[in-house]
């Protein structure tokens, strides 16, 4: 319970400081953006943003708290790198992303900017992890190369 109510308040205050830094240039990462799966559709980040999936059976299961705060502990890697973070723990009423990518329990998926499914996890990965993955994807290393 200690984890889930110290990711509403991260969430709370990443949400306010987007607000707050609305007026900066689009350049300028403000904050890790954080969503209901239910209302996202992942076509609309298709060659825009990396997705990251977490996928629980409850907003209680120890797992995605423990995500939820590994990705919290380096949110600047994950904007360098386009994340942005889809949350899902209600197969009750599965949203369009969980009926198109069926988890089982917890689940971690990132979905690069071309629209595929690049890594599937069943348990908590550190953002330092993904990251790793992500820069070892043809995808981000030619972004480097652009840049």
């Amino acid at each position: 319970m200690k984890n889930l109510l110290a990711f509403v308040i991260t969430a709370f205050l990443v949400n306010a400081a987007s607000a707050q830094t609305a007026g900066q240039p689009a350049d300028t990462p403000a904050s890790l953006t954080i969503l209901p799966a239910s209302e996202a559709v992942l076509a609309d980040f298709l060659w825009l943003n990396r997705v990251l999936v977490v996928f629980a059976d409850t907003e209680r299961d120890p797992a995605f708290g423990q995500q939820m705060d590994m990705l919290l502990e380096r949110p600047s890697d994950l904007i360098e790198r386009d994340v942005i973070v889809l949350t899902d723990t209600n197969p009750a009423d599965p949203s369009a992303i969980r009926q198109e990518l069926r988890p089982r329990g917890f689940g971690l998926v990132l979905i690069d900017k071309d629209g595929g499914v690049k890594l599937r996890k069943p348990s908590p990965w550190s953002a330092r992890e993904i990251t790793h993955s992500i820069d070892k994807m043809p995808s981000r290393i030619e972004e480097l190369r652009d840049r």
